[in-house]
């Protein structure tokens, strides 16, 4: 038998981690989401992988699109994570950005960023993992990342 939902969810607010921005564009569309579900997969080949909810309307523009960035969060950003957590219509409103690989829209100040293509996609439970290979990075070493844990943006101590 699973675990109680509410207890699942309590449990899992205290594992602390860090705060990314997942974008794409498919040429006609533009999206983007904060994402907790983020993770190394392997160093050869360099994977990554994303978890996205299944009703999200970002996964048809990856798919399309064939790739998405990931943006680290640096500790200053907790707003732009919380207007990519919203339901705003365009979250990337007033917000200036570069075009990465495959059309993603690389969004400034973030702690580092990785450009990846699709590699493949697997359907697990309400969401859908995104495995991607990096094709490019980039970290900028003089910002601290934002954390996450309890529900609360956190920062780490110098």
């Amino acid at each position: 038998m699973p675990v109680q939902a509410d207890i699942f969810r309590r449990v899992l607010a205290r594992f602390a981690s860090g705060v990314t921005v997942v974008t794409m564009s498919d040429g006609a569309q533009t999206a983007g989401l904060t994402v907790s579900a983020f993770c190394s997969l392997s160093l050869n080949p360099p994977y990554i992988l994303v978890c996205i909810h299944h009703e999200s309307s970002a996964l048809d523009v990856v798919r399309r699109s064939g790739g998405f960035a990931v943006h680290i969060l640096a500790e200053d950003q907790s707003a732009l994570s919380a207007r990519f957590a919203s339901h705003d219509a365009d979250k990337f409103a007033g917000l200036q950005c570069e075009t990465g690989l495959h059309g993603a829209p690389i969004l400034s100040g973030a702690l580092a960023h990785l450009e990846c293509s699709l590699v493949q996609e697997v359907s697990a439970g309400d969401h859908s993992i995104l495995i991607g290979q990096a094709e490019h990075g980039e970290v900028d070493e003089d910002k601290a990342p934002l954390i996450y844990y309890t529900g609360h943006y956190r920062q780490l101590l110098p």
